[in-house]
């Protein structure tokens, strides 16, 4: 019973908060309505208008008392605050998992249901949050619109920016509170976490089999599909994932960046770097003594 008066109160409080949110209305409704003297966007809340002229203004009010960030509307500032009270009101039915924002519960939600309601109008590809479609056009257009300060280089999406930033910086600050381990960009932290978890929310329809990382579950579906997108555009041949393709292309351009800190050679795969290591550590020693004591 108490449980459920909380949720109710949480309900409640997230309805008043949302009052900042109310979009412009049309202006045939009878109604008064109160006018942005910059843009002529109509309100027929005097508050409504209010905090719609913060987005000229840039005035931010509402001043989180921990960490002194600001904010133009109260009910941000609340969102902001479950960073650090670690409060989350919203659960996942199916799943249980919790959430501090209902945005964030809604797009979990499509994890399960496999909904996809953006639809890309260039290639039909579809998307379950609308700013991955934005971030996926940009692949026809070929806009790099975020820019490193430091190295000049550019890319399409900012985060990726932003984790680009700290290999000049060094800094990870992600850190797993599990083993310690630290990460640069948050995404990483969020997939290792899962080998401590065992987690492996994303499943392949065709055959069941479940993975940790949506990427991995990608690359698995076209052992069933047979696709192939990944073109080398020197000799043509296709490969179903862009790593292999990377890889291929050391044949024609001859590099190779992974080299053997023992005895200094140098290989186009990690893997054959991997292989190679055992002539060192004796791992495959006894098998070669065995066939030597074999032979006739």
């Amino acid at each position: 019973m108490e449980s459920e008066l909380r949720e109710d109160n949480v309900k409640c409080k997230m309805l008043t908060e949302s009052l900042d949110f109310i979009e412009e209305v049309p202006k045939d409704r009878g109604k008064t309505s109160h006018n942005c003297d910059i843009c002529k966007k109509s309100f027929t809340r005097r508050e409504s208008l209010t905090v719609h002229k913060r987005s000229h203004t840039g005035e931010k009010p509402y001043r989180c008392d921990i960490c002194g960030k600001s904010f133009s509307q109260s009910y941000h500032l609340t969102k902001h605050k479950r960073i650090h009270t670690g409060v989350k009101p919203y659960h996942c039915d199916i799943c249980g998992k919790s959430f501090c924002q209902s945005i964030h519960l809604t797009k979990h939600k499509r994890i399960h249901t496999g909904e996809k309601p953006y639809h890309c109008d260039i290639c039909g590809k579809s998307f379950s949050v609308s700013s991955e479609l934005t971030r996926h056009k940009r692949i026809h257009t070929g806009e790099k619109p975020y820019q490193c300060d430091i190295c000049g280089k550019s890319f399409s999406k900012n985060f990726v920016l932003t984790n680009h930033k700290r290999i000049h910086t060094g800094e990870k600050p992600y850190q797993c509170g599990i083993c310690g381990q630290s990460f640069s960009a948050g995404g990483s932290l969020h997939k290792h976490k899962r080998i401590h978890t065992g987690e492996k929310p994303y499943r392949c329809d065709i055959c069941g089999k479940s993975f940790s990382q949506n990427d991995k579950l990608t690359n698995h579906r076209r052992v069933h599909t047979g696709e192939k997108p990944y073109e080398c555009d020197i000799c043509g041949k296709l490969f179903s994932q862009n790593s292999a393709l990377t890889e291929h292309k050391r044949i024609h351009t001859g590099e190779k960046p992974y080299q053997c800190e023992i005895c200094g050679q140098s290989f186009a795969a990690g893997g054959s770097l991997h292989k190679h290591k055992r002539i060192h550590t004796g791992r495959n020693l006894t098998n070669v003594i065995s066939v030597v004591n074999h032979s006739p």
